[in-house]
Order: C-alpha cells, then sequence, then structure tokens
C-alpha cells in the first residue's frame, strides 16, 4: 500500500520508511505519542498508567495500560520494528499478570500515573465518569483483558499465534502503524490488521459464546439460588419488581435464564443472539447494550439516535451514545415509578422488535 500526495497538477508518491529510520525510539517516540493520542490506535480506552510492572519477581512492564469503556483492562504493547518481534507472548503474560486488578487497585495505579505527569484530575471521578458509573461494580470490572498490538508490521509467525488465540475466545487486534516520508515531515498510516473489520462482529459473537460457556462452567446457579440471592439482598418492594419484569419478558424472548448474578433472556433471530438486559441480584438492571449495539439494526447510527432518545425518556434515568458499547446501569428504583416501567417495557419492546426485523424472509 503506497501513500500519495495530490497537488493542483501533480501526483506525487510518498516514500515508505522505518521508525528507525527517522530516529524514532519506541518508548521515547511512538509510546510519548501514543500514549496521548490513544484514540488513534483504539477509540474506548482510557490509559491509566505507562510502563506499569507492578507485581513480585518480575521486571517486565506493560507499555500502556488502560481501561475500555466495557469497563474491561487493555494491555497496549508497541514496537518499532518491521515484524513485531515476540510481542504477543509478552502481552499475553502482561495479561495474566493484571487479570486480578480490582477496581479500587486500578484508582490506586491510575494516581500515581497522574501525579507522576503533575495531572490534577481525580483518579476515582475519572474513570467512574468513563464508564458512566455512579459508583464502583466490583463484579463488572476486569471481567476480560483486551490486548492491542501495535506496530509497524505483524511476521506471520506472529500473526498465526494471534489468530489462534483469536479462536479462543481472547480479544486480541494487530494495528499496524506504517511510517512514510521524513522525520520532519511524517505520515503515518493506522489500520487494523486483526481482526479485519468485516470480520469483528463475527469473532465478538465468537467471544461472546465461549465467554458464556466459560461462565456457565465456573458458577452454575439454579433460579431457586438466585431468588434466595435476591431475598437476601433487596427489600420486598424490589423483589416484587424483579418478579414483575422477568413474568413480562418472558413471553416475548426464547428463554429467560439465571446467570452468576441474576437473571438474563436471549432472543434468537437466524444465527444471531440478542441479550437485552440483566436484572441483578444487587437491585439493578443492567443493560447489555455491548451485546446487541454490535449487531443489526442497532450498528445503524439512526436506530442507536432513537434508542438513545427513548432511554432518556425514562424518568430519573440518562444515558450517552458513548455508553451504547457498555452495560449502563438502570437503579431498579428508578422502575417503581408506573412511567419509568411503563417506559422502560416500551423501550425493550421496541428492541425486541427492531431485531425481529431481522429475521431472513422465506
Amino acid at each position: 500500500m503506497a501513500i500519495y500526495q495530490f497537488s493542483s497538477d501533480n501526483i506525487t508518491a510518498v516514500p515508505e520508511t522505518t521508525f528507525a529510520t527517522v530516529g524514532f525510539s519506541e518508548r521515547n517516540d511512538i509510546q510519548r505519542l501514543l500514549r496521548d493520542n490513544i484514540q488513534i490506535v483504539d477509540p474506548d480506552v482510557l490509559i491509566i498508567s505507562e510502563e506499569f510492572g507492578e507485581w513480585d519477581d518480575s521486571r517486565r512492564r506493560i507499555d500502556l495500560l488502560g481501561i475500555d469503556t466495557n469497563a474491561n483492562l487493555v494491555v497496549l504493547e508497541l514496537k518499532r520494528t518491521e515484524d513485531g518481534g515476540h510481542m504477543e507472548l509478552q502481552a499475553v503474560r502482561y495479561a495474566a499478570m493484571v487479570s486480578t486488578l480490582t477496581f479500587e487497585r486500578a484508582v490506586e495505579i491510575f494516581d500515581r500515573y497522574l501525579n507522576k505527569r503533575d495531572d490534577d484530575r481525580d483518579p476515582r471521578k475519572t474513570i467512574l465518569d468513563f464508564l458512566g458509573w455512579e459508583s464502583p461494580e466490583d463484579d463488572e470490572f476486569a471481567a476480560s483483558v483486551r490486548i492491542v498490538l501495535v506496530s509497524a508490521e505483524f511476521s506471520k509467525e506472529l500473526t498465526t499465534s494471534v489468530m489462534w488465540l483469536s479462536d479462543f475466545g481472547i480479544d486480541v487486534r494487530c494495528v499496524r502503524i506504517k511510517p512514510y516520508g521524513e522525520r520532519d515531515s511524517l505520515f503515518v498510516d493506522v489500520q487494523q490488521v486483526i481482526p479485519l473489520p468485516e470480520a469483528e462482529e463475527y469473532q465478538i459473537r465468537v467471544r461472546e459464546k465461549e465467554q458464556l460457556k466459560r461462565s456457565q462452567k465456573w458458577t452454575p446457579k439454579t433460579e431457586q439460588q438466585i431468588w434466595a440471592e435476591f431475598e437476601s439482598q433487596c427489600e420486598p418492594a424490589t423483589i416484587e419488581l424483579v418478579r414483575q419484569l422477568k413474568q413480562w419478558i418472558e413471553p416475548l424472548v426464547d428463554e429467560v435464564f439465571a446467570t452468576r448474578l441474576g437473571f438474563a433472556q436471549q432472543l434468537s433471530i437466524g444465527n444471531t443472539k440478542y441479550f437485552f438486559f440483566k436484572i441483578k441480584t444487587d437491585g439493578s438492571v443492567r443493560l447489555s447494550c455491548q451485546y446487541f449495539a454490535s449487531k443489526p439494526p442497532f450498528t445503524d447510527v439512526d436506530v442507536q439516535d432513537e434508542l438513545v432518545r427513548r432511554l432518556n425518556e425514562i424518568p430519573g434515568f440518562e444515558i450517552t451514545h458513548q455508553q451504547l458499547t457498555g452495560r449502563p446501569k438502570l437503579p431498579i428504583a428508578i422502575l417503581e415509578n408506573a412511567k419509568a416501567m411503563q417506559t422502560f417495557q416500551k423501550t425493550v419492546e421496541w428492541l425486541i422488535e427492531q431485531a425481529r426485523s431481522q429475521a431472513p424472509t422465506t
């Protein structure tokens, strides 16, 4: 792939180069620039640490550590080499090391990062605002660790390893940053090469299936156990709202099932599965935006706008477009208001109608 400069009377090829040739180092140049402009390689990430290596018996450090809008940790590894070296092996090791981080630990790490940079933002508030949370949700934080590999090029061995990891439900992305021109006039072509954009939705569905299998294998719970947890954690009025919601949604979907922390539902349209919300035993409703917003017809901007408009009509609730990539929390107490309950139910029924509109015609 070449880059060309267009003028009014000519087209000139911009010569391909390497970061080493123009004197760009991994840490002092590439890492420093991407740290402050991370949206170039991943638009939904908040960087909480640089050169992170706070664990025992290891001198290894993560180039950049972040959180995405789904509350997943993100390990970003950077290379200026022409083949990526063995960065995927390093990243997998780092992902395992940080996988047990809690919300409070992330706040501490982010606090040190901000202090080092003389940034006066409040670390806790900044993370909560980024996630769209009112308070920490320990059971939702760091449910998964994503890996983003950034390099000028990737070897066949590396890409083979990445695709094998992806087959096992691990979210690994390769972003190629190829330089053109000269140091004082450098252009960089940024492309996500794995997964290819047109294949990303399919891989998301594969990961969701694997995650569901793992969660069911680790902590199977019966409906009776879930009801017992509701009764031990919630007031009678809240339990009654849960019963109303469960009875209302059951005839509208294919299945309502017990999860690790409450009830969820599933609707199958062709080969696509939709999950709309989860009723949790802490007395909240989690909108499953990250599961349905990446599937048609909810990838359409107009449909997303309509969804945000409908949700914001629920008294006492507010959502932004950014939160459609996550799992926004709706306190179930809001639904004690009859208008709020009616608006919520009509919105979910609209979601189901939109999903059913994707049914194949015979």
